[in-house]
């Protein structure tokens, strides 16, 4: 992704997700992200511009029917459209929030595959914080990611839904060949990659993780351990990067993943 924060159909914006140790959470989230005399995230986790990115909700009634898994926001041309091409697709809709005229705001959408993630309206030129340009890409979620036993099925499902387009990747696995998927916005910006579970991404679960840039690997493996988080593996990446790392939450089904290049998982 280049800027994210540019009104597009298929850009990213954020990234939720409500969770039962709300404290304890916020606690990991805060000691990683804040790391250092010029932190990336402030401590309240919007990023250093003010802008929510990750937000972290308490398990609350009104989110109880949601899975435990964060749910990327995903600007689309019309929500209820694209409601609809899901419901057709044989996906479901978890949520859908309209205005006092029965305008579709936002939906949160469950894949066939079972992972979920939110669509919303292109946001106005206006809600766009302005920068200086140095700090393009820092504080907001770089890259998404989505394993699953049939992506071809689910890149079909994006595609459409999403009106993202596709780039094919080639892999290997036991000397057989085969292809995974780049999902592209309307900008021409790589937005997602959507993997088969197999080969070096075999085991990994079907829930959009996600990407945020800030420090070298070891430094956040250290500040994962020490709030009972755990490295799970490492392995290459669709987005051609050096090295990935999978981390996984002890207590919760949430996995999350940094780049040895300056990721942090979330």
């Amino acid at each position: 992704m280049s800027d994210p924060f540019v009104p597009r159909v298929g850009g990213i914006l954020s990234a939720d997700i409500a969770v039962p140790e709300h404290d304890r959470e916020v606690r990991i989230y805060s000691r990683v992200l804040t790391t250092g005399e010029n932190p990336l995230w402030r401590e309240d986790l919007m990023n250093n511009q003010g802008t929510p990115i990750i937000g972290l909700g308490s398990s609350s009634a009104e989110y109880a029917h949601l899975p435990l898994q964060r749910m990327p926001h995903i600007q689309v041309a019309d929500v209820a459209a694209s409601a609809k091409c899901a419901l057709d697709l044989g996906g479901k809709e978890l949520m859908h929030d309209k205005d006092d005229d029965g305008k579709s705001q936002r939906a949160v959408l469950l894949e066939p595959d079972g992972a979920t993630f939110g669509i919303m309206p292109v946001v106005s030129a206006e809600a766009i914080p302005s920068t200086d340009g140095s700090a393009a890409h820092v504080g907001h979620i770089s890259w998404l990611d989505l394993t699953v036993s049939d992506a071809s099925a689910t890149r079909d499902f994006c595609r459409l839904v999403v009106d993202w387009s596709v780039q094919e990747v080639e892999m290997e696995d036991a000397s057989e060949r085969y292809v995974d998927y780049n999902m592209v916005d309307a900008f021409g910006n790589l937005a997602a990659g959507v993997r088969h579970a197999r080969g070096m991404n075999l085991g990994l679960p079907p829930v959009w993780m996600i990407c945020l840039p800030r420090l070298a690997t070891s430094r956040v493996s250290v500040a994962f351990g020490r709030k009972g988080v755990r490295p799970s593996r490492r392995h290459g990446g669709t987005m051609g990067s050096t090295h990935e790392r999978w981390f996984k939450v002890s207590w919760g089904r949430t996995f999350r993943w940094c780049r040895d290049e300056g990721c942090a998982a979330a």
